[in-house]
């Protein structure tokens, strides 16, 4: 029975597409058709593919430099500039309090690359090398405001971290950069008219780096505290906020949508797909995941500070073991003032050599990237315990993507309870099983369902009536999803 006129225009009126979620500004500022991104994992997690993938999909992808070397990084960035040309993609600039030279070394990297967007990940406070690439060739546009060459995407989850973001640069930073000859005098006029990020994402609940912090509290205030910000700076465009922390169905998308985020940001989720830098073991270890199955642990970049980072605890031991780490070094100041016995099991069960053996190869790694390190520990027996233990805490995440089958008990798989909501959702679909998980597939899943959902919470509202199947959405293969997308539902 072909349907009416009138009640194929009625549907047409509650029809929600995937394309209309989300800001159309934050669209429109990056180029693209999807107000949806898929974060920056580390060590090549979110992979060289996974930002090919996503940017021709008309979405957003950064790839994961955080944990790489500058010339893998350099490597990577010069392949998606050839491959992707003026596709909209970004790349990661990772907060190091560690190795601020190596920060620095990125930062000036992606200005002479010509690299236009990143994603300022795990600030603890505002850096020079950021601040730097924000700014660098900063002018004033055609109609005498400030133009960026450089678009910085913030992922924060503490309010002061925000705050910095959503501001203009500090003055005394500005006054830095131009006593360096990095900024003229106009430029650093111009710098008090722009936010330091052009859009901050609300990190909730994620795998890696997180506070813990629920969506549904930290987006709201983020919101307000740009609106606050906005009305004291008076920006020509404020600051989007975005979602990202728990983002991997469609009632999380459409929920974060509604309350107000510009994008969403996936990240656990993405690691489950097969063009991410992980290893196939790794994929079946998420695929199994409950939403319940994660833990937070020592993080190996911040690892003195007491910073953790939320990682997959079903089938690893690596929370436990990196905690006994944390635990003896804050009680010990030296390899020597171990007692024996933890000494020999730490030796035995996680170095699996003596710590001097393991020292020996931590120096000689530093000696090439950051000889300061090894000044510093040869002159300090902490922190020289410090960069042996965090060469377990690292070395356990690139086990885990090289797919190592002699430390699978050791690895570090980054991972947020949305990998669990995941798999529930999909399970008796075709993305139950791994192989079938590709970044785009389950992008335009969680879109199409997104948009779904909220058509029925539409028809709801208006008092229409809401067919029973609107409110349910089960994963579709593309080309199904193409054929809805060109039919009235």
């Amino acid at each position: 029975m072909t349907p009416s006129p009138s009640s194929i225009a009625e549907r047409q009126e509650f029809r929600v597409r995937p394309e209309d979620l989300g800001d159309p500004a934050f669209r429109a500022a990056h180029g693209l058709k999807y107000a949806y991104a898929t974060g920056a994992m580390a060590n090549g997690i979110a992979s060289v593919e996974i930002v090919e993938a996503m940017g021709r999909a008309g979405m957003l992808g950064f790839f994961g430099a955080a944990g790489l070397s500058p010339s893998v990084v350099e490597a990577a960035i010069e392949r998606l500039q050839k491959e992707l040309g003026d596709i909209p993609h970004g790349v990661n600039l990772i907060h190091s309090p560690n190795e601020p030279e190596l920060e620095s070394t990125l930062a000036d990297m992606y200005l002479s690359k010509k690299v236009r967007l990143v994603e300022a990940s795990a600030y603890l406070d505002l850096t020079l090398p950021i601040v730097r690439y924000r700014l660098a060739g900063l002018k004033r546009g055609p109609s005498g405001e400030a133009l960026a060459m450089n678009r910085v995407i913030a992922k924060v989850s503490r309010v002061e971290v925000a705050s910095k973001f959503m501001s203009p640069a500090p003055e005394a930073m500005v006054r830095e950069l131009v006593a360096q000859g990095v900024l003229t005098e106009e430029q650093a006029a111009l710098a008090r008219e722009l936010p330091v990020a052009c859009d901050v994402t609300a990190e909730a609940d994620s795998g890696g780096h997180t506070d813990n912090r629920p969506l549904v509290t930290l987006l709201p205030t983020l919101i307000a505290l740009r609106d606050r910000l906005q009305d004291q700076f008076g920006f020509r465009e404020a600051p989007r906020v975005g979602a990202a922390g728990g983002i991997a169905t469609p009632q999380s998308a459409a929920a974060a949508y509604l309350m107000g985020a510009a994008y969403v940001v996936t990240g656990s989720v993405n690691q489950a797909c097969v063009e991410s830098g992980s290893s196939d073991i790794v994929r079946g270890m998420l695929a199994a995941a409950g939403q319940a199955d994660t833990a937070m642990a020592p993080a190996a970049d911040m690892f003195e500070m007491g910073v953790k980072v939320q990682i997959l605890k079903r089938g690893t031991m690596f929370a436990m073991r990196a905690a006994k780490l944390y635990e003896v070094y804050r009680a010990c100041d030296s390899f020597e003032s171990i007692p024996p016995a933890t000494k020999a099991q730490l030796e035995r069960d996680l170095f699996r050599a003596p710590l001097e053996t393991i020292w020996a190869q931590t120096r000689e790694f530093f000696l090439k990237r950051d000889p300061k390190q090894v000044e510093r520990a040869d002159a300090d027996p902490k922190h020289k315990m410090a960069l042996v233990f965090r060469w377990y805490l690292g070395l356990a995440s690139r086990w885990a993507n090289a797919g190592e089958p002699s430390r699978q008990v050791d690895y570090q798989v980054w991972c947020g309870p949305a990998m669990g909501a995941f798999n529930e959702w999909a399970k008796g679909s075709f993305l139950e099983d791994p192989k079938e998980r590709r970044v785009v597939v389950v992008a335009h899943n969680i879109l199409a369902g997104a948009a779904q959902l909220t058509r029925a919470h539409f028809l709801r509202l208006s008092g229409r009536p809401c067919p029973p199947e609107l409110s349910r959405y089960s994963p579709k293969r593309l080309e199904e999803l193409s054929r809805a997308q060109n039919e009235v539902v």
